[in-house]
C-alpha cells in the first residue's frame, strides 16, 4: 500500500482559514516527502448538509489535490466493528453506564489527571451490568493496561501523555473518534499525520491502541494552531474567517491563499512553488493571529 498523509475535517460547516492552513501543512508534508494524500470525511458525529461540498470547493480553491475517492467514515462502520469485537476477545473491552455528569463528579483515581475516566464501570459484576443495562444503554470502554504512553511528534519531539480507560463506542452505537481514526489511517496507509496540536494530548491513546491491534504507528505531526485577536481559537464568530465570507468582502482566494503561505515563512503562488521551500525544521512553532489578509504572527 502506498505511503500516504491526510486531511480529515468534519464537515459541520465551511472550513475557515485555520482550518485551510492545516490542510496546506498537511499537504505540504506529504508532498514533500513523496507520499500521496489522502481526503476523508468524518462524518460519524457532526455533518451539516451541503457542509462537505462547500469542503471540498474550499479545498480545491486554495490549490489543495488529492488522490482518489473521497472517504467517509459512515461508510466504515464494519471495519469498526471488526476492529472492537478484536479488542472484546482480547478482554480489554468492558460496557460503561456512566453520565458525563457522574464521570465529573467521581472521585478521581490517586494521582489521575484531571478529565480522565476513574474506572466506575471497570470491575462490575454481571448482575450489576444487567441492572444497569435495564436503565440505560452501555457504552464500550477500553480496558487499558497502561496509564500513560509516549509518541514521538516531527514538531514537538517526545510527548508523554495520559491513557485511561477511553469510550470505543458510544452510547447511542456511533463510534468514538480515537478507535475511527486509528482504524481508518491503519486501512487506508496513512503512515503521517499532521493535525492541529489540539489533538495532541489525544495521541498516545490512538498511539497505544493502535499497538493493541497491531498496526504501525504513524509518523505524527501536530501544528500550531490559528487564534483570535483575543488569542483564542479562530473560530467562525470571529467575523470573516472562510473564503465565502472573505469573498464577499472583496477578499480574492489567491490573497487568502498568500496570506496563509507567508504566514508560514513561504512564498506567495501556487501551492506546488511552496514546495521547493517548505522545510519542516524551520515552521513557526507558535500559534499564528489571524488579522484579516495580512495577519501577523503572534
Amino acid at each position: 500500500m502506498t505511503a500516504a498523509g491526510r486531511f480529515a475535517p468534519s464537515p459541520s460547516g465551511e472550513l475557515h482559514v485555520g482550518n485551510l492552513r492545516t490542510a496546506i501543512l498537511a499537504w505540504l508534508f506529504a508532498r514533500s516527502t513523496g507520499r500521496a494524500f489522502l481526503l476523508r470525511v468524518e462524518d460519524l458525529d457532526r455533518a451539516r448538509a451541503g457542509a462537505e461540498e462547500e469542503q471540498l470547493r474550499d479545498l480545491a480553491a486554495i490549490g489543495v489535490s488529492w488522490d482518489g475517492a473521497v472517504v467517509r467514515q459512515t461508510d466504515r462502520e464494519p471495519l469498526y466493528a471488526t476492529a472492537i469485537e478484536r479488542l472484546t476477545g482480547a478482554g480489554l473491552s468492558y460496557e460503561c453506564f456512566c453520565t458525563r455528569r457522574e464521570i465529573q463528579e467521581a472521585p478521581s483515581a490517586p494521582h489521575a489527571p484531571q478529565g480522565a475516566y476513574p474506572g466506575t464501570c471497570r470491575n462490575l459484576g454481571d448482575a450489576e451490568r444487567a441492572a444497569k443495562r435495564a436503565v440505560r444503554p452501555a457504552a464500550l470502554r477500553l480496558r487499558a493496561e497502561v496509564a500513560q504512553a509516549t509518541v514521538l511528534d516531527v514538531l514537538h519531539g517526545s510527548f508523554t501523555g495520559v491513557v485511561d480507560d477511553f469510550v470505543l463506542r458510544r452510547n447511542d452505537g456511533v463510534t468514538a473518534y480515537n478507535l475511527a481514526v486509528v482504524v481508518d489511517d491503519a486501512a487506508q496507509g496513512v503512515d503521517q499525520v499532521v493535525r492541529g496540536d489540539d489533538l495532541l494530548p489525544s495521541t498516545p491513546r490512538q498511539a497505544y491502541l493502535a499497538s493493541l491491534l497491531h498496526i504501525p504507528v504513524p509518523e505524527y505531526a501536530h501544528v500550531p494552531l490559528v487564534l483570535n485577536a483575543d488569542g483564542a481559537r479562530l473560530a467562525k464568530r470571529d467575523g470573516a474567517v472562510t473564503l465565502a465570507d472573505l469573498a464577499a468582502a472583496g477578499v480574492p482566494v489567491d490573497r487568502v491563499r498568500d496570506a496563509l503561505l507567508a504566514s508560514l515563512g513561504l512564498p506567495a503562488g501556487a501551492l506546488h512553488q511552496a514546495l521547493t521551500f517548505f522545510d519542516p525544521a524551520v515552521l513557526p512553532r507558535e500559534p499564528w493571529v489571524w488579522a484579516g489578509v495580512g495577519g501577523r504572527d503572534a
